[in-house]
């Protein structure tokens, strides 16, 4: 099952194939169009990392700030 992240991984080397070659053969310069094409994929990997980040999992059940998911619970004495 793909996700987000194996879309960006896949986009990263087809903008900067795809996108400099399509530039280089439309009539721009080489340095121009690796340089389009560098742009876009950092701009894929900058929303990948910052504006869309990888997360932890949220643990689910009985978790209170006080006591982690597996540890048992302490009973103070009065």
């Amino acid at each position: 099952m793909t996700e987000y992240y194996d879309y960006v991984l896949g986009l990263i080397p087809l903008a900067l194939i795809g996108i400099s070659g399509t530039l280089s053969v439309g009539g721009f310069g080489t340095t121009t169009a690796v340089v389009a094409g560098a742009l876009v994929a950092v701009a894929l990997t900058g929303h990948a990392l910052f504006v869309n980040g990888p997360t932890d999992a949220v643990p689910t059940g009985d978790v209170t700030p006080d006591r982690a998911p597996d540890a048992p619970a302490v009973e103070f004495a009065d």
